[in-house]
């Protein structure tokens, strides 16, 4: 078996080969000038077109069963980016140019990075029922209720979210503001390593969602006051982690014990992790899952074709 994931998100450009067990995965991240904390996204559409040639070459497949592609941020109404385009044209191209009988099965980036931490952490089987999933990126700081669904595999809800400054801004913010390289994540994280310091937090919520505008400003005067660099990294980070450790302790008074998958870039951040590291009903993809990618996708594919195939069987028991 063979099926084809592509994902075209605002800072990288993600191919996978799925088999049904291993997948390979060729990705290029978009460049960022020095200085910038993001990407237009007429620059991200470009950097797409140009990479995607190159990832094809690397990876090597043959007959292909299904293609899966991100095609829009979330699974809801008017969600859209320009930058899924790209995938959603090489997709198709691909899919209707390997024959008749290969299925195109387009879904969300969000719900690609939820099945790409449960193929990682080894918990496909979650499909199959109710759990909370944490997307937390740079666009994305949300809270969702996860749960199976006919059409599109799993439904996911929000159930909490930041109501401003999303984490993964906030941690490429201070990091360009300690004059690292967008994105910054990856850097921050080890500069905290150095910080010997402890810091109580108390973030602002407003029922289960959170603020995070606040944590902008601290490090600006952190700096300003000339604290030092370790320090004004573990302070955002903490404060970021402190928040959605109160969130999941709402959401679990509200809605009861339930598995937590963590997905999104900044899922793959030590300090969070090492945080939740005596719950064992907590799960985290490895890093190279929880960054952007296009493993969910594939995995995606994998699980529709199955389902059609299953359904096929189904009428031909029939007769």
């Amino acid at each position: 078996m063979s099926y084809l994931g592509f994902d075209t998100s605002n800072y990288t450009t993600s191919l996978v080969v799925f088999d049904g067990f291993e997948i390979k995965q060729a990705k290029q991240v978009l460049t960022v000038k020095a200085g910038e904390k993001g990407l237009r996204q007429s620059d991200a559409v470009f950097q797409h077109t140009v990479n995607m040639p190159k990832l094809l070459k690397q990876l090597e497949f043959g007959k292909i069963d299904a293609v899966g592609v991100s095609t829009r941020p979330r699974n809801i109404e008017g969600s859209y980016m320009p930058c899924f385009l790209v995938g959603e044209c090489i997709a198709e191209s691909v899919a209707k140019t390997a024959g008749e009988f290969v299925g195109l099965y387009k879904t969300s980036h969000q719900v690609g990075h939820i099945l790409a931490a449960l193929y990682s952490a080894d918990k496909l089987d979650l499909i199959d029922e109710p759990f909370i999933a944490f997307h937390l990126s740079g666009g994305t700081t949300e809270a969702l209720l996860v749960t199976p669904d006919e059409d599109e595999i799993i439904r996911a809800e929000i159930i909490a979210q930041s109501l401003d400054l999303k984490a993964g801004q906030a941690i490429d913010r201070t990091g360009v503001m300690l004059g690292m390289t967008f994105p910054c994540g990856k850097a921050l994280d080890e500069l905290s390593q150095k910080s010997q310091k402890k810091f109580k937090i108390k973030p602002p919520m407003k029922g289960n969602d959170c603020s995070l505008s606040g944590v902008e400003n601290k490090a600006k005067k952190m700096l300003d006051e000339k604290e030092q660099r370790e320090d004004i990294a573990k302070f955002v980070l903490s404060y970021i982690i402190a928040a959605i450790h109160t969130m999941l302790s709402g959401i679990v008074q509200e809605h009861g014990e339930m598995p937590v998958v963590f997905s999104g870039g900044v899922s793959s951040n030590s300090i969070l992790r090492n945080s939740f590291k005596e719950n064992e009903n907590v799960y985290f993809a490895a890093p190279e899952f929880s960054l952007d990618n296009a493993a969910g996708t594939a995995v995606y594919a994998y699980l529709q074709d199955q389902r059609v195939l299953k359904k096929n069987k189904e009428k031909l028991c029939q007769f």
